[in-house]
């Protein structure tokens, strides 16, 4: 495998876990809410400048992402106590759950029905679960 096979394979996986999101009646985030999404679940309580400076999209980006998420429920937002000029988001706890249940669903399903065939689906769980335990780790990813 070369580093273009190496990522499409990597977009070929995000795209079967999305597909998750999709006909479950569940709010679909484009990539930039994603991203604004992901900041604020590292770092709840951060104001619009400090989610700006960190994604590094444009302040207005930043305000209509976390606009649109919070009419949708996903995000809240709150005036900071000690600065009432700013506005703190984080993540909304119905977000939150939804977003473990989710991490908890079973890939089966999803790799079933991209490959159709019992034992190529019983062989591509059980690669991607090995893969798992080799290159993810505390270190690699998900560790701030």
């Amino acid at each position: 495998m070369n580093i273009a096979g190496l990522r499409r394979l990597g977009r070929r996986l995000v795209e079967l876990a999305r597909t998750t999101d999709t006909g479950t009646g569940r709010p679909v985030l484009t990539p930039g809410e994603e991203a604004v999404f992901v900041d604020v679940l590292r770092h709840p309580g951060s104001a619009v400048r400090d989610i700006q400076s960190r994604t590094g999209f444009a302040q207005s980006h930043v305000s209509a992402s976390v606009a649109r998420m919070r009419e949708r429920g996903i995000l809240e937002t709150a005036q900071d106590p000690d600065d009432g000029r700013r506005t703190q988001v984080r993540v909304a706890d119905v977000a939150v759950d939804a977003l473990f249940r989710r991490a908890a669903s079973s890939v089966d399903e999803v790799v079933r029905a991209a490959l159709r065939d019992p034992a190529d689906t019983e062989r591509a769980v059980a690669l991607l679960e090995e893969l798992e335990s080799l290159l993810i780790t505390d270190e690699s990813h998900g560790a701030d």
